[in-house]
């Protein structure tokens, strides 16, 4: 099935859901809400579906933000939020690539591009939480995450050109799931020290096609360590 395919039905379903908790919200009557600042740091790195373009490696990063839980009942919520994610990953292609970038560069085969991407991201999603055991609530969250490039840069080592502006070799919109578990340790009242992994998986293209570069298809994953605090 084609990627676009793929996509669009996961999109209808993630609306679906949405829908259909927003109505038992207002069915339930509910108004517990929960609000939490976050800072995790972030290993990412490129997927290719062609040989001639590959992984080279993964970067670190950093995502910070805001979440936002609406709960229909005890142990369920809806959540979203806003967060500016801080990303990369390395490329090599088996041949010569030329960049579009102010000066003309071309790349050598075997030697890496890295990128450094910045994005702004509405994660939605559903969270599923235990009761309190002890001062310990487990709980996950699984979703999916618009994106907004908000800027770029690339590195090519062998060629000395550091922190290019890559804005014409990067798309501006992305669409990824995420998956996170972790456990939230009461600190006394509504306030949790919240501890966690997650997973994230773009669905979209993150590179352009320029020039005589390849058709492909490079696609984003990333492991975030989640560190923050509930209210």
């Amino acid at each position: 099935m084609p990627l676009f395919c793929k996509t669009k039905n996961f999109c209808k379903t993630a609306v679906l859901l949405t829908v259909m908790i927003s109505i038992s919200a207002n069915l339930n009557g509910q108004k517990k809400i929960s609000f939490g600042l976050y800072a995790d740091p972030v290993i990412s790195w490129f997927k290719s579906d062609i040989k001639e373009v590959y992984n080279d490696g993964s970067r670190a990063g950093f995502n910070f933000g805001l979440t936002f839980n609406r709960y229909f009942s005890e142990n369920y919520s809806f959540s979203t939020g806003i967060n500016i994610l801080t990303a990369g990953g390395r490329l090599a292609a088996t041949d010569f690539t030329d960049l579009d970038l102010p000066d003309d560069v071309t790349v050598a085969p075997g030697k890496p591009v890295i990128y450094k991407m910045q994005y702004l991201s509405v994660p939605l999603g559903l969270k599923l939480q235990t009761n309190q055991i002890g001062y310990l609530t487990f709980f996950s969250d699984i979703g999916i995450d618009p994106k907004i490039l908000l800027g770029g840069k690339l590195d090519v080592p062998s060629l000395s050109v550091d922190a290019e502006n890559a804005s014409s070799e990067l798309r501006m919109f992305n669409l990824s799931y995420h998956i996170t578990a972790g456990i939230e340790y009461s600190l006394g009242g509504s306030t949790s020290f919240v501890a966690g992994l997650g997973f994230e998986n773009c669905f979209l293209d993150v590179t352009r096609e320029n020039f005589d570069q390849p058709n492909d298809i490079i696609t984003q994953k990333l492991i975030h360590f989640r560190l923050g605090v509930n209210f």
